[in-house]
């Protein structure tokens, strides 16, 4: 494919999925700011490295992946930067309407976070979450599973203790 044509296709679904890649680097670093910073650096690495697509439909998981790649740098300068203890904890509202939801989420590793992040917070099959994270499908399944099993019991131990 052409690459005057290939970027055009890459900025066209950049515009197309400018909101969902919001969504998805809020939920890894939980700051309007910080999330913002994130998808232009991504959309910046996107545009640049657009000779990369070979498939004009691998162009989205393409963006999601490098959307998560740059939220998962940041939060690693981020944590070198500043130990989390001292971190202030500044009240924010929330876009989401289960928090204790959203929290639960950092007792997950990075790639089941990532999934379940991929399946309910962005609503993606689970076919294209393979693609996006280069897994086999029946590996996301079970990613997916139990993941969900320890959102669940970690969610209903703090029902139990009130």
């Amino acid at each position: 494919m052409k690459s005057a044509k290939l970027q055009q296709e890459v900025e066209a679904q950049i515009l197309a999925s400018y909101e969902q890649l919001y969504r998805l680097a809020f939920t890894y670093v939980k700051n309007p700011d910080d999330a913002m910073d994130i998808v232009q650096e991504s959309v910046y690495k996107a545009i640049a490295n657009a000779a990369e697509v070979r498939r004009v439909d691998t162009i989205k998981g393409w963006l999601c992946r490098i959307t998560v790649n740059t939220a998962l740098d940041f939060l690693r300068r981020r944590a070198r930067e500043v130990p989390a203890e001292q971190l202030p904890e500044e009240g924010r509202e929330d876009t989401y309407q289960d928090t204790d939801v959203l929290r639960s989420l950092d007792i997950l590793d990075k790639r089941e976070r990532m999934v379940i992040v991929l399946r309910f917070f962005e609503d993606m099959k689970l076919q294209d979450i393979a693609g996006i994270t280069g897994e086999n499908l029946n590996t996301v399944k079970a990613l997916l599973y139990r993941s969900l099993k320890k959102l669940k019991i970690h969610l209903t131990e703090g029902e139990s203790l009130e």
